[in-house]
């Protein structure tokens, strides 16, 4: 996609503080980071959010996921890591190319907790879980 500003950093057009790439993903440091080290990791092929990745294309980015936190904890040393994930505007997505951010963590205080919850009680958590797992049959392969 030629607007697309993630696709554009793969085909390097774009510049990208690049950290880690190989044949299926690209990482790179975010450029208005949450902390010192916040990376984003994108699968190369264009897919707008989770739902238009293919499980064989999701395992490869968690992979490389797991790559950079441990490259960030060897540079960085943090004492903790987030990983986030937003598909939809209406989850915050900004950038409609599929990506993870990395972030490292320093002190509890540096980011606000995304959301405050408390515990459900058990007859809706059974109800909601007889609605997923109706679905199971649904669900395509890859």
């Amino acid at each position: 996609m030629t607007d697309c500003i993630f696709c554009q950093m793969v085909a390097e057009r774009a510049k990208a503080y690049r950290l880690l790439e190989d044949d299926d993903t690209l990482a790179f440091l975010n450029i208005a980071p949450a902390t010192v080290g916040h990376a984003l990791v994108i699968p190369r092929r264009h897919a707008e959010g989770l739902w238009d990745l293919g499980d064989d294309e999701h395992a490869q980015v968690a992979r490389a996921v797991s790559r950079v936190a441990r490259l960030l904890r060897l540079a960085l040393m943090p004492a903790g890591l987030n990983l986030t994930h937003a598909t939809g505007p209406e989850a915050w997505q900004t950038v409609f190319h599929f990506h993870v951010h990395v972030i490292p963590r320093y002190r509890p205080e540096e980011l606000r907790v995304m959301w405050q919850a408390e515990q459900a009680p058990d007859g809706e958590l059974e109800a909601l879980q007889r609605r997923v797992l109706a679905c199971r049959g649904q669900l395509p392969d890859g």
